[in-house]
C-alpha cells in the first residue's frame, strides 16, 4: 500500500505589521495638520514665518523667531488693516483682503505691533540670537 501524501496549503496568519495604513493615516492626519497650525506659534523653524489676520485677531498673538526671520502678515478679513510696529521700526501700508506684507526682523528683542487702522490689535514678535 502506497501512501499518498498531499500537501496542505499553509494557512497564513495576519500579522500585526500587515495590518491595513489607511486607519493609521486617517488619525494621523489631524494630529499632523494640528501640529503645522501651532508649530509657528511656538517657534519659527525656519527663516520664514506667518501671522494670519483673521476676525480682527493677529494669529499667533506673540511669534518667537531667530533673527534673520522674514515675518509675512496676510490679512483675510474683509476690511483693511495696517500693521505697525510701536517703535515705528516697521509700517505696512493698508493691507487689503488676502494681501501680505513682510519684515525680516534682525535685531534680538520683543516687538510690539498693532493695527493702526484698529488700536486695539495688538501682537508681539520676540526675536532671538542664531545659533
Amino acid at each position: 500500500m502506497r501512501a499518498c501524501i498531499t500537501p496542505r496549503p499553509i494557512a497564513r496568519r495576519e500579522s500585526a505589521s500587515r495590518s491595513p495604513q489607511p486607519r493609521r493615516s486617517l488619525v494621523a492626519l489631524p494630529t499632523l495638520l494640528l501640529w503645522l497650525a501651532t508649530a509657528p506659534a511656538a517657534l519659527a523653524a525656519g527663516n520664514a514665518a506667518t501671522v494670519e489676520i483673521q476676525n480682527f485677531t493677529f494669529t499667533p498673538a506673540e511669534l518667537t523667531v531667530k533673527a534673520g526671520t522674514t515675518v509675512t502678515w496676510v490679512n483675510h478679513d474683509d476690511i483693511p488693516h495696517l500693521v505697525a510696529a510701536t517703535d515705528k521700526s516697521f509700517r505696512s501700508p493698508p493691507l487689503d483682503t488676502d494681501e501680505q506684507f513682510s519684515f525680516t526682523f534682525e535685531k534680538p528683542g520683543k516687538l510690539p505691533y498693532f493695527c493702526a487702522l484698529h488700536p486695539r490689535m495688538t501682537g508681539t514678535i520676540v526675536v532671538t540670537k542664531r545659533k
